[in-house]
């Protein structure tokens, strides 16, 4: 047998070499060509972050305002001598329907100072003072009582906002609408609102940019109809 060309030998070594290196480079190029697929989590955040938080449907989302009121109060004024003498009737309409009554007295005039309220369905005596203002947002109200069923006399006191609600996210305010002379009708109405805000992170899970809405929450507390004898 002949013996091999050494030349030959690492020539054909060579090409072999050459034709590895083109297949594994293709190779790497398919790879890179094709799309890497997102995991479920992935499309999540993606949909997340180009998305509002929270978007509503609609502009009914955005508020709920309840029209019935939970209660509903007959009031009957007598004018007597420079004082008000009242007994008011309040009908729960949540669902027990009780009447409780109440009498009150108070000066007629606009600077008065007390009033006097009797329950007697409790037995309670209670003399209030007008609400005396503490600031421009807060007022104090004091007052001295005597149960007549436990014997037992004590004062009170209530700081309450100009508001009328528990903070400055509630309001609570009542309205009166002037039927004819003698004859009113007031309404005690409450709102409660979440303003709407913005916001947004980086590498923490939460979206880029966010928001929130808000909600108006509005509800009619009492209605009152009140009749008045100035004679």
């Amino acid at each position: 047998m002949g013996s091999q060309n050494p030349r030959t030998t690492n020539e054909q070594t060579t090409n072999l070499t050459l034709r590895r290196t083109v297949e594994n480079n293709r190779k790497a190029n398919a790879l890179q060509m094709e799309p890497i697929p997102m995991s479920n989590t992935e499309n999540q955040d993606l949909e997340t972050s180009s998305n509002h938080e929270d978007a509503p449907s609609s502009w009914n989302d955005l508020y709920s305002i309840e029209w019935m009121p939970k209660d509903f109060l007959l009031k009957f004024r007598q004018h007597v001598e420079g004082y008000q003498i009242g007994a008011n009737l309040e009908f729960d309409l949540s669902g027990t329907n009780a009447c409780k009554p109440k009498f009150v007295i108070k000066p007629l005039s606009e600077d008065r100072k007390w009033k006097v309220l009797f329950e007697p369905r409790q037995a309670d005596l209670r003399l209030l003072t007008k609400k005396i203002p503490i600031g421009p947002f807060l007022s104090l109200q004091v007052g001295l009582g005597h149960e007549f069923h436990n014997h037992t006399t004590g004062w009170t006191w209530k700081v309450t906002s100009s508001y009328g609600g528990d903070g400055v996210s509630q309001i609570r305010y009542k309205t009166c609408l002037p039927v004819f002379p003698g004859f009113d009708i007031r309404i005690g109405w409450n709102a409660e609102y979440v303003l709407p805000n913005i916001h947004g992170g980086l590498g923490t899970g939460e979206p880029i940019i966010g928001m929130n809405y808000g909600h108006l929450y509005g509800s009619i507390e009492r209605m009152e109809a009140i009749i008045t004898n100035a004679s």
